[in-house]
This record gives C-alpha cells, sequence and structure tokens, in this order.
C-alpha cells in the first residue's frame, strides 16, 4: 500500500527512517510542504537558510526521481493527499522545536480523524531528547555529565538508501521557483554555489573531505580561523542531508582505525555532542529562543535606546575591532562564520555593546546557512551568560587578545578585512593601537579607510560588569 512520506529537515536517501519504513510497505510518495508558519509557530527560515533548502529540495528532487511539492497547513493537505493517493499511512521524522511538535501533533490528529495511520521516526539525532535523562528522570543542565551519559548509550547503525517505488503523483504539484526561495535584487547570495554544495551527495563529499584532510589537527586546530580544520557540516546536518548517526559512524570508523586521529575524532563528536545537548535544551524548555533560561538575567540593564547604529556596525562588521569585523564580513559574505569567531563576535554584542542577545540571534537566524533553533537560541544564551552550562558572567572575550591567540599572523582578519592587509602582524589585531607612522605606511586611515573602535574595551568590560551586579543581586 501506498505511503505518503513527508519529509521537512531530512532531505536524504540514506539512514531516512521514515522513508526506509514506507519503501518496506510498498509504493512512496514523497511530499515536501512549505507551510505558513504562523498556522503553528513554525519559525520560517531566514534568508540563508531559503536559499539553502532551495538548492537542496532541487538535488532531493533529482535523487528521488520525484518530489511532490506543496504549500500550505499540513494539517489539512496532508489527510487530503493520502486520501486522493490511496494512502494508508503518512511517515516522517521527528523535530524537537515547540512549533514543529505542535504542528506535528495537529497532523497527527488530523490524520487519526481521517483513519489514516501516521508514524514518526527519529531521523535527526543520535539519541531522543527523553532518552538522556538524570538519575532522578530529569533533564540534564550542563553538558558534560549529559554527553558521558549520551556516551553510555548505543548508536544504532545507519540505514542504507532504499529502492523506491514511487507512487503516482495525484496532483502536479507546485514549481520551486515559484516559491520565491532566493534572493532577488540584490542577489546577496551571488557566488554561494561556488562555496557550497546543498544535496546529500555535497554532504557525502563534504565529510569525506574533511575526514581526509581537516580532521587531522582538528582538537587543536579547531579554534584557528586562520587553518582549515573544521568540517563545515552544520548547514547539512541542519537540512538533514546527512544524519548525525552517519557521521558518528564514519568518525568512530576513524578513530578505530587509526588510533592517532582518536583524540581528534572525540573532539570532533563531542562538537557533535553539543547539538544534540542544544536539542535536549530546546526539547525541555521551549522558551529557550525567546526568555532568558536563567531568569536572573531578566534584571540585566540592556541596552534600548541608542543601539541603532551600534548595531548597524556590528551586523556590517564596522566595529573597529578586526576580529570582529572579519567574522560578521565572512557571514554576510559566505552564509557562515568560524566557531570561534562566532563566540567572539557574540560576546562582543552582548557584552561590549550590552545589547540583548536576541538582537544577535535574530540576525544569525537571517544571515547562517546553519541557522537553527536549538544551536542558535543555546549557543546565544551560552555566550550571554544567561544559558544552561553558559560562559560565566565575567567571561568577555578580549577581541584582541582572542585574534592574537587564534589568528596570530592575521591571515584571517587581512583576508575579510583587506583594508588592513599591509599591517604588521603586531599592529592587524589592534591598528587603533598603532603608531601614525605604521597606519600611513600600510596606507590605514582610521575613521576613513577604516573606523575607529565604536567601544573602548576596557570602559565596556567595567560597564558590562557592572550590569552583572544586577543579576547578582535577583538571584
Amino acid at each position: 500500500m501506498t505511503t505518503v512520506v513527508w519529509l521537512r529537515r531530512d532531505l536524504r536517501r540514506a539512514d531516512n527512517p521514515a522513508l526506509h519504513a514506507a519503501a518496506a510497505r510498498g509504493p512512496v510518495l514523497p511530499v515536501f510542504i512549505l507551510d505558513r508558519a504562523d498556522d503553528h509557530g513554525v519559525r520560517a527560515p531566514g534568508g540563508a537558510g531559503r536559499w539553502w533548502l532551495h538548492h537542496s529540495l532541487r538535488a532531493l528532487g533529482k535523487d528521488l526521481g520525484g518530489l511532490l511539492l506543496l504549500r500550505g497547513d499540513p494539517a489539512r493537505l496532508l489527510p487530503d493527499l493520502a486520501a486522493r493517493a490511496g494512502a494508508g499511512a503518512v511517515h516522517w521524522n521527528r523535530l524537537y522545536e515547540p512549533g514543529t511538535i505542535a504542528r506535528d501533533q495537529a497532523v497527527k490528529a488530523a490524520l487519526a480523524g481521517a483513519g489514516i495511520a501516521a508514524r514518526s521516526f527519529n531521523g535527526a539525532l543520535l539519541h531522543e531528547p527523553w532518552e538522556v535523562a538524570t538519575g532522578g528522570g530529569g533533564p540534564y543542565k550542563v553538558f558534560t555529565p549529559f554527553w558521558k551519559a549520551a556516551l553510555k548509550r548505543p548508536v544504532a547503525e545507519p540505514l542504507p538508501a532504499p529502492i523506491l517505488d514511487l507512487a503516482p503523483l495525484p496532483e502536479p504539484g507546485e514549481d520551486l521557483d515559484d516559491w520565491g526561495l532566493l534572493p532577488r535584487d540584490p542577489d546577496w547570495a551571488a557566488g554561494w554555489g561556488d562555496l557550497w554544495r546543498p544535496g546529500e551527495a555535497g554532504a557525502a563529499a563534504r565529510l569525506d573531505d574533511f575526514l581526509d584532510g581537516g580532521a587531522a589537527g582538528y582538537g587543536a586546530g579547531r579554534d584557528r580561523p586562520d587553518q582549515d580544520h573544521v568540517s563545515r557540516l552544520s548547514a547539512h546536518l541542519h537540512w538533514g542531508e546527512v544524519s548525525p548517526r552517519q557521521v558518528w559512524t564514519r568518525a568512530r570508523f576513524l578513530a578505530d582505525a587509526a588510533p592517532a586521529r582518536r583524540g581528534d575524532m572525540d573532539k570532533f563528536l563531542a562538537e557533535v555532542g553539543w547539538r544534540e545537548f542544544a536539542h535536549h535544551l530546546l526539547y525541555h524548555f521551549p522558551d529557550l529562543p525567546a526568555e532568558n533560561w536563567r531568569r536572573a538575567f531578566d534584571a540585566y540593564p540592556w541596552r534600548e535606546d541608542g543601539i541603532a547604529g551600534d548595531l548597524r556596525a556590528w551586523r556590517r562588521g564596522r566595529t573597529g575591532y578586526p576580529l570582529v569585523d572579519a567574522g560578521m564580513r565572512e557571514l554576510w559574505a559566505t552564509g557562515y562564520m568560524h566557531n570561534r569567531v562566532r563566540m567572539v563576535a557574540a560576546s562582543f554584542l552582548v557584552k561590549h555593546l550590552r545589547i540583548h542577545w536576541r538582537h544577535g540571534e535574530s540576525w544569525f537566524w537571517d544571515t547562517l546557512v546553519d541557522a537553527d533553533l536549538a544551536n542558535n537560541a543555546a549557543g546565544w544564551q551560552w555566550v550571554a551568560g544567561s544559558g544552561a552550562d553558559a560562559a560565566p558572567y565575567f567571561r568577555i572575550f578580549n577581541p584582541i587578545a582572542q585574534g592574537c591567540r587564534y589568528d596570530p599572523r592575521g591571515a584571517y582578519v587581512r583576508r575579510w578585512c583587506p583594508e588592513l592587509a599591509a599591517l604588521p602582524d603586531d599592529a592587524v589585531h589592534a591598528p587603533f593601537a598603532a603608531p601614525p607612522a605604521v597606519l600611513a605606511a600600510a596606507g590605514v586611515a582610521l575613521g576613513e579607510t577604516y573606523p575607529h573602535p565604536i567601544v573602548g574595551h576596557e570602559a565596556a568590560r567595567a560597564a558590562a560588569l557592572a550590569g552583572y551586579a544586577a543579576v547578582k543581586a535577583a538571584g
């Protein structure tokens, strides 16, 4: 009997439990629905995410040999589609954001009312958010004990790509190009096709490239934005073009086959563990994207008035702090920012400028190709100090020191801030402290070719610590 497979952020054939189970039943009708975010409170993808989704859906349609595209409320469309296709069941892989949970519950209720079976599967995480629990049965709030507990649980082997018998489409569906997912006037993603390869094949190639190259030295090199020791798998994982079980299996195999690489692989898999932890937190604390996890931070005196100029400078990479500016420009140019620099840029916004983390979370949501609600919210709250297992409130990244430590020759800054390229290494991370003769020799005119700092580091640090006194007083 025909099974409708509702694809969402599992845009792959291999290790797709919903697709695999459907193929075992008989003909399969794969469908992707562009739903209206306001129907169930699901946050729509940002601009960079929409660009990725367009290309990933194009690739998936070719890989499957056919993909029905619909637009509207899944709770209305899926029962109707199943009835017209003569399908006895609808399958999907679970998602864990509060809006998607509410939507899926509505879909299940609608299918049950129509007499159609609904089955959901885990295709997005190594372990379900409720499976890793404390001794008392509650959620973990600190990463290290969470990951230790998760490591004790077996990880299922990835499923092979099934042989599909595609059911005939009961309708032609919509045209992907009519969805307007790609930017126009201007096309700010021009050139991204040379940087990224959305789709299952692109994810497999990226994983291969990383394990064959950048993974060597990952443990020590992952914090160096001037080096290529990061996986760049995050967008592929978000859209489900590769599963965490596939990543886990490949990385563990490499560690077993080459014991010298075990330390790098353990560190890499711990980063996969942070993704698991973020989803664990979001599932158990659904207010995470909107409210301070530590409610004492409601007392923090965020700047509310007169922030537009500083926020604009931060977004455009014009803060006067080269490492921050390089990261924000990399983000705008590529839809991606190195993780170490993300932490520094985020810390600068919330601690140097004392602008609420929600402003930064919103910008990252719109501009990152790997924007993920759980990772984004957990990461911003971690930096702000308001989240679970967060950085201590008194940890205020010094962007100059961070640049000198993790980009010691200034290669990363010179790439993204070319107006500073001629500065010597000892001046590239703090041009405002360089002698006038050094600036002149490098063709740098502060306030003209490169901005003065929009805030002084020591004054900003003092103001941030003063603000945290209110948090301490609140509890």
